[in-house]
């Protein structure tokens, strides 16, 4: 139970005085590039599966007659 603890406060001590935290502005433009990249993402496979869907449907729909 010692070693959590101890890990625990290292943990703590690292966080705090170590670690370079961005600040509010920095933060907040790297979550607008994040939420861009993210809808472009989701719009690239979202339209490969509707072309993916048209294209198997179509070559099920010709084999099963």
């Amino acid at each position: 139970m010692d070693n959590v603890k101890t890990y625990l406060i290292a943990s703590y001590e690292e966080l705090t005085s170590k670690v370079t935290w961005p600040t509010w502005k920095e933060l907040q433009a790297n979550a607008v590039i994040v939420a861009i990249a993210s809808f472009i993402i989701a719009f690239i496979i979202g339209l490969m599966d509707m072309l993916s869907n048209m294209l198997f449907s179509d070559i099920i729909y010709k084999i099963a007659g």
